[in-house]
């Protein structure tokens, strides 16, 4: 069972006569008799669902004097003059379906502008039940992740190290990796001197020497005596100096 809901009263309205439209520009108060108003009373917008009815009523019996269903806003049902703010044209019906368009009026501004924001409440949130019966009703589509035909996907992975950094596919100086040597120590453009003759493994010892004597110093030149009188390594010895000399 729908409840009747009051959106809006005024107190006082006024009602007109207006002559048939003229052309399509629209409604104009000034058309009417503003200062001769055929009827005054009360309005009530009231709304049963979404069902919206614009009342005209009597202000002190509350007996019905008018009908103005309105199944939207702006609409034929009503609509605004084009020379004013606070008037209107209404088409009222009466039980037996006939209709006619009546003027309304308020005598201030902020009514009108009541009247204005409750209709447009009312239907906007009638827009609202309708969307909401709708996806009740539509059978819910599943969402299709699959790929179609050609469609690829790209994924940029960055995958870490055991040591915390983390890998790219772009070359570039990496640590441990072989690179041009240092130059040698000294310098560059020195030539390291070749190696001197090997020395004799054992030395010959001149006879009568005696080793309280080579530890004495004074003797040392006995103990070269016979290395100096070999002489296949003295005249290599002599052809290696000569050689490193003239270099």
């Amino acid at each position: 069972m729908e409840y009747e809901s009051v959106l809006i009263v005024k107190p006082e309205v006024f009602i007109y006569k207006i002559p048939p439209r003229a052309s399509n520009r629209g409604y104009r108060a000034a058309d009417w008799n503003l200062k001769e108003p055929t009827w005054t009373g009360r309005m009530r917008l009231v709304a049963k669902g979404t069902t919206c009815i614009l009342k005209l009523e009597d202000k002190t019996s509350g007996a019905l004097f008018a009908n103005c269903p309105i199944d939207t806003y702006p609409g034929v049902a009503i609509e605004a003059v084009s020379d004013s703010s606070r008037y209107f044209v209404i088409r009222v019906q009466d039980d037996n379906g006939r209709s006619a368009f009546l003027g309304l009026g308020f005598g201030d501004r902020s009514d009108s502008f009541d009247l204005n924001v409750a209709l447009q409440d009312h239907f906007k949130w009638v827009k609202n039940q309708e969307q909401i019966e709708k996806e009740k009703t539509e059978p819910k589509q599943e969402l299709d992740l699959g790929f179609k035909e050609g469609e690829t996907i790209k994924i940029n992975m960055r995958i870490t190290k055991k040591d915390g950094s983390e890998g790219s596919s772009r070359t570039g100086k990496g640590k441990g990796t072989g690179g041009v040597l240092p130059p040698p120590p000294g310098g560059l453009g020195k030539i390291a001197p070749p190696p001197a003759a090997a020395a004799p493994a054992t030395l010959r010892q001149s006879p009568g020497a005696s080793p309280a004597h080579r530890s004495s110093g004074g003797g040392a030149g006995t103990e070269w005596t016979d290395y100096a009188s070999a002489g296949g390594n003295q005249g290599q010895q002599n052809t290696a100096n000569a050689n490193w000399v003239q270099f």
